[in-house]
């Protein structure tokens, strides 16, 4: 496995992300299952795992402590911090107050007793994102967090974040339908020395064919709400899939595996962290595939902008984050 540079750390190029085992797609897999998947992956050699004070509303964080805490020498972890559970609802709260309270509880349920990249995991648009980022500048003064990072941010804050403390990774959506990093985020990680950690690479399952029909979510799932993932736009989108999967095919590898070759090949610093709760689809996704440069020239002129049906967030969610976007047609 291609091994890439975050912050202090060298890594593999395919990390996990581990959301989905506790929150977001619906029902969560029985704890058993996600205790034996996590186990399964660092013996695969996975090196760079991912969560959130948010996911599961502190669920995910215990799940990794009391899975593989004893395994702690084995994997560089990421968490963030910013977005909580309040009361049984999401809260956008960047207070420095807020961030040091949650630093100590995220240590706790992760049963170590440093996190090796902490992320503000959005920019609270009522407090300074240097006041933020201050707040885990003093962190790593600590001893308790070893690098930072920013999700979902555009290219203006991180550098107005870099000019408080050196950010050592962006953790924005990229995939081959969702590629706003393009707009000026991927260039200025590269330009400020880090990494720029691709989350959804797989497009949150579209890319590994487990997308079929807007029926099919569960209630929980927040795919339901949106847009390119209902009708009419689904519809489309697969249309497009069927497409993608057939250069797969004929390149000899899956849609997931041309998906995250595709998001390795857009820079020497990004990394990749696609979720999953399947033990096959683990094993797939760490198994890189030798895709040649035309392949992906393919799938990339499919995947434009144009073609893609829908925004990626609703509205309402759109208004919380910080990326450039796209100008709707």
């Amino acid at each position: 496995m291609l091994k890439r540079r975050v912050g202090p750390f060298k890594v593999n190029a395919i990390g996990l992300g581990c959301m989905s085992l506790s929150h977001a797609y619906g029902s969560p897999p029985p704890r058993e299952g996600a205790v034996r998947l996590l186990n399964r992956a660092l013996d695969l050699g996975y090196d760079f795992l991912d969560t959130a004070a948010l996911y599961g509303f502190g669920a995910n964080e215990t799940l990794l402590g009391e899975a593989i805490g004893h395994r702690r020498s084995e994997y560089v972890l990421a968490s963030k911090c910013g977005m909580t559970g309040v009361d049984g609802k999401r809260v956008i709260d960047g207070r420095p107050e807020t961030l040091l309270r949650t630093i100590d509880e995220s240590l706790t349920r992760l049963k170590t007793d440093v996190i090796d990249l902490y992320y503000l995991h959005r920019w609270d648009k009522s407090v300074p994102v240097e006041e933020s980022v201050g707040a885990l500048a003093r962190m790593v003064e600590a001893g308790k967090v070893r690098a930072i990072g920013l999700s979902e941010v555009s290219a203006a804050t991180l550098r107005k974040a870099h000019a408080v403390h050196p950010i050592a990774a962006v953790q924005n959506e990229y995939s081959p339908w969702s590629r706003n990093v393009e707009l000026g985020v991927l260039n200025a990680t590269r330009d400020l020395d880090a990494a720029l950690v691709a989350f959804s690479p797989v497009a949150r399952g579209f890319f590994a064919g487990a997308v079929h029909s807007p029926d099919q979510f569960e209630e929980r799932d927040i795919r339901r709400g949106m847009p390119r993932f209902q009708s009419p736009n689904l519809e489309r989108n697969l249309v497009l899939f069927k497409r993608f999967q057939a250069i797969a095919d004929h390149a000899g590898c899956t849609p997931a595996q041309l998906s995250l070759a595709w998001v390795l090949s857009r820079g020497d610093h990004v990394v990749a962290i696609p979720g999953t709760t399947s033990m096959m689809h683990l094993e797939e996704n760490f198994r890189p595939a030798d895709v040649r440069p035309d392949v992906l020239r393919q799938a990339d002129h499919l995947l434009t902008k144009a073609a893609i049906a829908g925004p990626r967030y609703p509205a309402a969610t759109q208004a919380e984050i910080d990326t450039e976007e796209f100008l709707e047609a």
